[in-house]
């Protein structure tokens, strides 16, 4: 079976990966401009060139076809943003309406309402105007989106100072509406889960931190996106540590098992930064947990596609590639999750991943 670590067959893929992306094509399309003995380069000796995947054999779309673009899988969530960014707040202030204490769901539509209105405040400003409790937690989140927008997504060392400052002066004023927002709320734990963010951004000492961290706790304590904030605070590149950041991880995954693919991001922050962690028995034992969570009770989760995607990246790496293409084949044509952003080339890390998968499993 494929070793993404220490494999010929794996560099003999990664190679041809490589040169059909330089030359701005597939691997399939490359693969037919060369002859039998260029190809046989790619090849280890054992592999015939017979043996090269074409990933239409297993169900999944074109190269060509795969994007970063940010998808929206829940369609009331998608039309609630589109029908914002064309002026009218109303139907996103009847899906929060609607979605009540469902309080996952709630802060995903209140993250992408946020998104948009980071871009568009105009429709945001009536929606405040009615006085409405939801209105100022998407405000707040919007206002989050905006402070990293001005950051921008690159390193700390690449950000200007004038970014920084703008950065933080937002951030000021995102902790304040979220603040507000917790008190028109008081039972609802979205504006903690976005307290999280500025937390982080603002550099809030561990004891600080945890604070908030309480907040959100007694309001629900398998908050998902809370969780996920929080462990990205406990990373080592922002406040924490390895060891940290695992054992936040650990508890997580022991409350119940949508917080399970907390460990697959930990591991993947994990290995960004040299320490071998995809093939360990902590991701092992994630893995066993939340592919049949995805399955069943998760499948219509809103961390759904996020989810597949890690365990996609962390089915290829322990050599378990028919299941990897299996996630591959729900997320169709979607490289919008972080997994594959780390490199700044999300698709090429998506098709890269897809075809190291298809290279291995059984044939259809």
């Amino acid at each position: 079976m494929l070793s993404l670590f220490n494999s010929k067959r794996r560099k003999a893929a990664v190679a041809l990966v490589k040169a059909a992306k330089a030359r701005g094509m597939t691997v399939e399309e490359y693969a037919k401009t060369l002859s039998p003995d260029e190809l046989a380069q790619f090849v280890p000796q054992d592999k015939p060139a017979a043996e090269m995947p074409d990933v239409a054999l297993w169900g999944l779309p074109p190269d060509k076809e795969v994007t970063a673009a940010k998808f929206v899988a829940d369609a009331r969530v998608a039309e609630a943003v589109s029908a914002y960014l064309d002026g009218d707040w109303q139907p996103g202030a009847a899906l929060l309406a609607d979605l009540g204490t469902d309080w996952d769901r709630r802060a995903f539509a209140v993250q992408h309402l946020g998104d948009a209105a980071a871009d568009d405040d105009a429709p945001l400003k009536g929606w405040l105007a009615s006085g409405s409790a939801d209105a100022a937690a998407v405000s707040a989140q919007g206002l989050v989106a905006l402070a990293w927008q001005i950051r921008s997504g690159t390193t700390s060392d690449n950000v200007s100072h004038d970014q920084w400052a703008g950065f933080f002066r937002v951030l000021e004023d995102a902790e304040a509406a979220a603040r507000a927002a917790a008190e028109a709320a008081p039972d609802d734990p979205t504006p903690w889960s976005t307290m999280l963010t500025v937390a982080m951004g603002r550099q809030y000492d561990n004891d600080a931190f945890r604070e908030v961290w309480a907040e959100l706790m007694a309001r629900d304590p398998l908050h998902r996106a809370g969780h996920q904030q929080a462990l990205q605070y406990w990373c080592a590149k922002w406040f924490g540590s390895h060891e940290q950041m695992f054992a936040f991880a650990d508890e997580a995954a022991a409350k119940a098992p949508k917080l399970a693919g907390l460990t697959l991001v930990a591991a993947h922050e994990a290995e960004d930064k040299g320490v071998a962690a995809w093939k360990s028995d902590r991701t092992k034992l994630a893995l066993d947990v939340v592919l049949p969570w995805l399955a069943g009770e998760g499948r219509d989760h809103p961390a759904n596609l996020r989810d597949r995607a890690y365990a996609a990246k962390a089915l290829v790496a322990n050599d378990r590639c028919d299941e990897a293409v299996e996630q591959f084949k729900v997320l169709g044509v979607h490289a919008d999750a972080l997994v594959w952003a780390y490199d700044g080339k999300p698709v090429y890390e998506f098709v890269k991943a897809r075809y190291l998968a298809c290279y291995s499993a059984t044939r259809p």
